[in-house]
């Protein structure tokens, strides 16, 4: 006989803890994701969604390698789960990247001139001194601000 598949995920020691924050930001996302998007232009709707997912991804790695406050396990186990972007997270223990806002900002295809994006221009460089980024609306995520 085949097994039978249970969709029961074991949740790791400490999950208690981290699910309140989780949960909450999941609420967000679901909001953010039903919004109208009257009056925005097109990149501007997705805006929210990656700042909610940012703040996912920020909170998880703060508690286990800033805080130290959750066990590998646990950090793990959120990963696998998708409630936090791993490649976001492996950018950020590099120098130059700790105040990373999004990966499309550091993809050269997605720009002109094979560069990066606005937001990585340290301010005290910047020509105009208020911007916004066409991804996901940061206003500078570069490292030196």
């Amino acid at each position: 006989m085949p097994k039978i598949k249970t969709s029961r995920v074991k949740y790791p020691e400490g999950w208690e803890l981290i699910e309140p924050t989780l949960r909450d930001l999941e609420a967000k996302m679901r909001e953010a994701e039903n919004d109208t998007h009257d009056g925005k232009r097109k990149c501007e709707a997705l805006w929210p969604i990656f700042r909610i997912s940012h703040q996912k991804s920020r909170y998880i790695y703060d508690l286990y390698y800033r805080r130290k406050e959750i066990k590998k396990e646990l950090y793990e186990f959120c990963l696998d789960q998708g409630y936090a972007d791993k490649n976001l997270i492996a950018k950020w223990k590099k120098p130059g990247y700790e105040r990373l806002c999004c990966l499309r900002c550091i993809q050269t295809r997605d720009h002109n001139f094979a560069t990066t994006c606005v937001c990585r221009v340290p301010k005290h460089l910047r020509e105009e001194t208020v911007i916004e980024c066409v991804h996901c609306g940061c206003k500078g995520c570069a490292s030196g601000d």
